[in-house]
């Protein structure tokens, strides 16, 4: 039987930190599609995007307690990691019953669409940093941005809960936050248009970003045989397909 654990001042705030990244390719023709997949399946694949997901877990100063991945056939990808916010030892709690502890983890879920009739092929990966205690998962925003390709980005940021003080007054958040902004650095910022959500008194926050240059290399293949007007009403019916997203 595992032994009880007696919590004294466990800071019970839930802290959520979800984002939605949005890719975009032209790819009109079979070959080009095929290529896309296989980009996607090397440069997105579990294994990649759990090392991301490592590295968010040391940024935020957690321990990891377990992890689960998988790849899909013929694309996508999803992982997992069970975490723990207080670290192994401190308290006198030993790593091995830290997961009973919160229900504290990250996920990623990777979702290409192949379905568009036009050929513009996206990609869009979901991911979500759920944290209980004194932990900010804010901290990571810079990492994410780093590792991926996007067009598109929406993010969200709630703290649900209380905890209580010392004296026993409730608290409903423990940290100062104005925007999701404020999180992320000016030379990431300054490639997007952004709609900035606060609901201060709600403890909910949400920033959506869309990217504002869009050089056609990005977005066609070297070896295209698109001629320059077609790759004009490419980007035309591109750019209607990102702000559609992007306002929804």
């Amino acid at each position: 039987m595992n032994r009880k654990i007696k919590l004294v001042g466990f800071n019970n705030l839930k802290k959520q930190l979800s984002f939605s990244f949005y890719d975009f390719v032209v790819a009109p023709t079979e070959e080009e599609k095929k290529s896309y997949a296989e980009y996607i399946n090397r440069r997105y694949s579990a294994e990649k995007i759990t090392e991301l997901l490592r590295k968010i877990v040391d940024i935020i100063e957690a321990n990891i307690l377990d992890e689960s991945i998988q790849n899909y056939e013929p694309y996508g990808a999803s992982s997992m990691i069970l975490l723990s916010d207080i670290k192994a030892g401190e308290c006198g709690v030993p790593a091995s019953v830290n997961c009973h502890l919160d229900k504290s983890h990250i996920t990623a879920h990777t979702y290409p669409d192949f379905e568009e009739p036009n050929g513009l092929v996206s990609f869009r990966v979901d991911i979500d940093i759920s944290t209980c205690g004194e932990i900010t998962p804010l901290k990571c925003l810079n990492q994410i941005f780093d590792f991926f390709d996007t067009d598109v980005v929406v993010i969200d940021y709630i703290v649900r809960g209380y905890t209580r003080l010392e004296d026993g007054s409730k608290i409903y958040i423990d940290h100062r936050i104005n925007s999701i902004r404020d999180y992320i650095a000016p030379d990431i910022m300054r490639h997007f248009e952004y709609k900035d959500l606060i609901l201060q008194n709600d403890n909910t926050w949400q920033l959506k970003l869309m990217r504002t240059d869009y050089p056609a290399e990005d977005f066609f293949y070297p070896h295209t045989s698109l001629g320059e007007e077609e790759k004009r009403a490419y980007l035309q019916m591109l750019h209607r397909e990102i702000r559609e997203i992007y306002d929804h």
